[in-house]
């Protein structure tokens, strides 16, 4: 078989260094075990599949083309990591570079690493064949990156910018006696020799300059032991209150180990260390499996700068309903499983999984229901690739002068122009942009860690760092400090007063559960389609359509007798297809809504419905006429027939679909989250952007069933055996009742009850219709065919 040399892009995103993931069997290099894992990297897996799930899901975004990835794990290991990047530069399970033999999985990009030194790697690589990589890494791997590695973005921003705000910080409390902790390695070295110049220039001392030993995935205990002593004592007893701590992964490891070991040496109690931790980008409270069980409490209080986030509201609905055995594709999910719930698949004297565990039931420090601020990088370097991917593909005659919409068979370097001066808006309305250095241009937010007992842990956001002016904006008051320090508590509680030193405000997506002791994250509340009350609609509905297509077929099979062929055969055949319709018109309104949805609910429903009424005004209208023509001398012999007909049901018909075109063209329906509706829940909701414009809607409908009603009222006595006037006059009656009591039903309700009532409200009024008008026709055409015979309505006549 003829192989390509060329990456050919199109569909396949790959990532890798999730830096001690769960680790999937049979991957890497034949190790089969890994000691050090932190579980809560498992999050950046499940980002990427959300991410993916999201794009592939909305076809605006890339029409036309499925996105997909791969996961490699670097394991922190330069050697895995050249491996893995190797095998993505190479045909499909062989690692020979250069050649590629698939045409349908093609490498467009590469996202990763979380760790500085694995971007370094991977872009030493990809850099040759310039591929575009997405580093989500805090530190810049070298000096003037974007001149040596030039095909490298970094979803963060400036280093510059972050130093700068240490700096202010320390001011702001006037802390100018400090120590440093740092990894006795590059990364460290870096770290010190940048800070250190920046605080002495401001009158700051760092009185205390220490570089902790790094660890590796396979723990020596006995060195680890060794550097115990000294370190933790410099840490415990030293005069120093405030440490600014490099705090990447390996850092905050080695901190831990070397707390528990004092801890377990010196029988002294961490809790009562009075330090104040203030902690880089790098830092996201995550813990190692070998450390599930280690006391955080002496973190409580602490800062650190995160680049700044915001929480995708279904992202927490994703993870909730994360199936162990959805997605036989995601080789980490059931070793997350084992190891995090502490089950096994074949229980052999240990716990069985269930595989019904919860991941909101996991401490916070190993797993997290809210995405943190890497998983948010991560989230964001997708849509990246997506809107670039969108830009290449979209109509105009730049594009198309280089791509053929129709084979990708672009280079990968082809798509960095579009990368550099890419712009938009992600779904959480933040600006996702790189700037001349290939940065993203973003400010970073400061975080307070309020962490309790129970290993759970909140972060609240008191400050952050705006990177045009770089000045540091910071709401002391909102600061939870450890109990013993002697600083500001904050003004907003959710505890009993008598607890307020550690007492604060839960996030708006979160709700403080019974003990106040702990913030939970609040539940989606939308009308789902597999819970009781939504499969209950659903059913009717359905039951409801195949009734319609019922009545439909027998009116076919019986389209030539006279009860048919009455008041207009045409127009009984619109008003059973828009019935039909209006049924199915509620599958908009259960799940989950969407920008798309919130569009078409309201407009969709009002106009099938106008459809609907203003057949029946044009059958009510016709009869009426009719018998009027007969008297000498009228002049409306010219109105009767199909013209008026067709012309009163356009008519009506086109003034509502106006006022809908008015209403999505100014103040158009929207998607809305409500977190004060509920006190744990979420309410995920379509608004109706303007309520005039809503209500005009239904008065419009109010008012063609109001004019049907009297024109049928009066006609209802017109002598004609085929006269259907009062079956109408009957059916606009439950239609009026049904809607009237509509309003106040749907104003006292929230959520998804509120969705409910209008969906019930659509079935009963078209249910209405189709039952008063084609029920006793069904039943003449059925059961008494002696009365649907032309010679019974020539006697009656």
């Amino acid at each position: 078989m003829e192989c390509s040399r060329s990456v050919d892009p199109g569909s396949l995103v790959a990532r890798y260094s999730l830096e001690g993931a769960p680790r999937a069997a049979g991957e890497g290099d034949g190790q089969q075990q890994q000691v050090s894992v932190k579980l809560k990297n498992y999050q950046h897996v499940l980002t990427m599949a959300f991410a993916v799930k999201e794009i592939n899901e909305n076809s605006q975004t890339l029409p036309n083309l499925t996105l997909g990835f791969h996961i490699y794990d670097s394991y922190s290991s330069a050697r895995m990591t050249y491996y893995n990047t190797l095998k993505l530069l190479s045909t499909w399970k062989r690692t020979i570079p250069n050649y590629s033999c698939h045409k349908t999985k093609k490498l467009i990009a590469l996202v990763g690493g979380l760790d500085s030194s694995t971007s370094f790697y991977m872009a030493t690589l990809t850099g040759l064949y310039k591929f575009p990589q997405i580093a989500y890494s805090v530190f810049a791997p070298m000096m003037n990156a974007s001149k040596f590695l030039p095909f490298l973005y970094r979803m963060m921003p400036s280093d510059i910018v972050q130093y700068s705000g240490i700096v202010q910080l320390l001011l702001h409390f006037q802390w100018t006696w400090v120590g440093i902790i740092a990894t006795d390695d590059d990364d460290g070295e870096n770290f010190v020799q940048t800070l250190t110049p920046l605080l002495s220039q401001h009158g700051i001392c760092p009185a205390i300059i220490a570089n902790i030993p790094t660890l590796s995935h396979y723990l020596n205990y006995y060195d680890l032991l060794m550097h115990t002593s000294p370190e933790s004592m410099l840490l415990i007893s030293s005069e120093v209150n405030v440490f600014v701590l490099h705090a990447n992964h390996r850092t905050i490891t080695c901190i831990k180990w070397l707390m528990y070991m004092y801890e377990l040496l010196e029988e002294y109690d961490t809790k009562s260390v009075n330090k104040i931790w203030i902690m880089t980008a790098h830092w996201d409270f995550s813990t190692d499996l070998l450390q599930k069980s280690f006391d955080m409490m002496f973190f409580h209080g602490a800062l650190s700068f995160a680049i700044h986030s915001n929480e995708l509201l279904g992202f927490t609905h994703f993870l909730q309903e994360l199936d162990p055995h959805s997605d036989n594709n995601d080789r980490f999910i059931q070793i997350f499983w084992q190891q995090a719930f502490g089950c096994s698949i074949s229980s052999h004297n240990e716990k069985e999984c269930t595989w019904q565990e919860k991941l909101s039931n996991l401490p916070g420090v190993v797993f997290e229901m809210s995405m943190t601020s890497q998983s948010y990088r991560i989230y964001n370097a997708i849509y990246v690739l997506a809107y670039a991917l969108h830009d290449i593909y979209k109509p105009s005659p730049q594009t198309r002068a280089i791509f053929n919409r129709h084979h990708l068979d672009q280079k990968p370097w082809q798509i960095n122009p579009f990368l550099r001066s890419i712009t938009f808006n992600n779904s959480a309305g933040d600006i996702v942009s790189f700037n001349e250095n290939g940065e993203l241009t973003a400010g970073y937010d400061i975080l307070n860690w309020v962490v309790f007992p129970n290993q759970t842990f909140v972060r609240v956001r008191v400050g952050k760092m705006d990177p045009q002016d770089k000045e540091l904006i910071i709401k002391t008051d909102n600061i939870t400090w450890r109990n013993s320090f002697n600083q500001l508590i904050p003004s907003h509680c959710f505890q009993d007063p008598s607890d307020a030193d550690d007492c604060f405000q839960c996030p708006e997506d979160h709700y403080s559960n019974k003990n106040k002791d702990q913030c939970l994250p609040k539940r989606m509340n939308f009308l789902s389609f597999t819970e009781p009350l939504g499969i209950t609609l659903l059913s009717l509905a359905v039951m409801l359509s195949v009734i319609t297509v019922w009545v439909f077929w027998i009116f076919t099979m019986h389209q030539n007798t006279p009860i048919v062929k009455a008041n207009n055969r045409d127009l009984t055949y619109y008003l059973l297809i828009s019935l039909l319709l209006c049924f199915h018109s509620t599958f908009l309104f259960i799940g989950k809504p969407h920008t798309l949805t919130c569009y078409l609910r309201q407009t969709t429903f009002s106009i099938i419905f106008s459809v609907a009424i203003s057949c029946i005004l044009a059958k009510t209208v016709t009869v009426v006429l009719a018998f009027m023509a007969t008297k000498p001398g009228s002049k409306l012999k010219k109105w009767i027939g199909k013209k008026l007909a067709n012309f009163i049901l356009l008519g009506c018909s086109l003034i509502q679909v106006g006022i809908c075109v008015v209403w999505l063209w100014t103040f158009p329906p929207f998607l809305n989250f409500d977190f004060h509706a509920l006190a744990e829940e979420i309410v995920v909701e379509c608004k109706e952007g303007s309520d005039v414009m809503f209500y005009c809607v239904l008065g419009y409908l109010s008012f063609l069933a109001i004019v049907s009603f009297t024109v049928a009222y009066f006609a209802k006595k017109l002598p004609d055996i085929f006269n259907e006037a009062k079956f109408i006059t009957f059916s606009m009656l439950v239609f009026c009742s049904v809607w009237f009591s509509f309003i106040p039903s749907y104003l006292s309700t929230k959520g998804k009850y509120m969705v409910a009532v209008e969906v019930f409200s659509i079935l009963a009024s078209s249910a209405g219709l189709l039952g008063c008008i084609f029920f006793p026709k069904c039943y003449i055409i059925l059961f008494q065919p002696v009365l649907n015979s032309k010679d019974l309505l020539i006697r009656k006549k």
